[in-house]
């Protein structure tokens, strides 16, 4: 299969982005962020973007593709509600909907967040517009669309943009122990490829099912 990442800079992307490229499932990778992941393989190209708005300015680089990994987002703290919907809900959608004209046959997956507002007409902020892009996201006619809700999750050791802080993960995680819900960037990565190879009975996979679907891969 060929997959198109978002965000491989970021927590999620970067190891979804390190299992896809050892995955023998995935033929060729395409990570579209606005800075060098700063990984080379020969399975992987990199389309540089300054504003995802503005994806269909890249039409012809697009085709093709079985499925878009869309991990791409950022913390909702010190933002305002308009400045957050227009990064997390207008640009997805405004994303997938490229891609859908370009590729009728993908497989969209969007990495969302656990306690998101299925609603979208919550009180906490974050979770009514991840809700809110969830629900829209599941009108658009993609060959399949799933939201993952991992929750805490450890990083991949190999990861480079987390070198300067895996020291702080890793004496954080034995205090966040509770919380902690079994996912790892690896198991998400897993669980994509497998979804996009047999599909999943949930359009919503929360960290159990997550990790339920990566343990599927042959």
């Amino acid at each position: 299969m060929k997959i198109i990442i978002t965000g491989s800079t970021g927590m999620v992307g970067e190891g979804v982005l390190l299992e896809c490229l050892e995955n023998d499932n995935v033929t060729s990778v395409l990570s579209i962020s606005r800075k060098p992941s700063g990984i080379t393989h020969p399975r992987l190209k990199e389309l540089l973007v300054d504003d995802f708005i503005k994806i269909n300015q890249y039409s012809d680089q697009l085709s093709g593709f079985d499925a878009c990994f869309y991990c791409a987002g950022i913390s909702s703290v010190g933002m305002t509600e308009e400045k957050y919907q227009h990064i997390t809900y207008d640009t997805t959608i405004s994303f997938a909907g490229t891609l859908l004209k370009i590729n009728p046959d993908l497989t969209f997956i969007f990495v969302s967040g656990a306690s998101t507002d299925s609603t979208g007409e919550g009180k906490i902020m974050w979770a009514r517009i991840k809700g809110k892009t969830e629900n829209a996201l599941g009108k658009m006619a993609f060959k399949a669309q799933y939201n993952f809700r991992p929750g805490l999750m450890k990083p991949d050791k190999r990861q480079v943009h987390l070198k300067g802080i895996n020291k702080y993960i890793g004496l954080l995680y034995p205090l966040l122990g509770l919380f902690y819900t079994g996912s790892t960037t690896k198991k998400i990565g897993r669980a994509m490829i497998q979804a996009v190879k047999t599909g999943f009975p949930k359009i919503t996979l929360e960290a159990a099912d997550i990790k339920k679907l990566s343990e599927q891969v042959q």
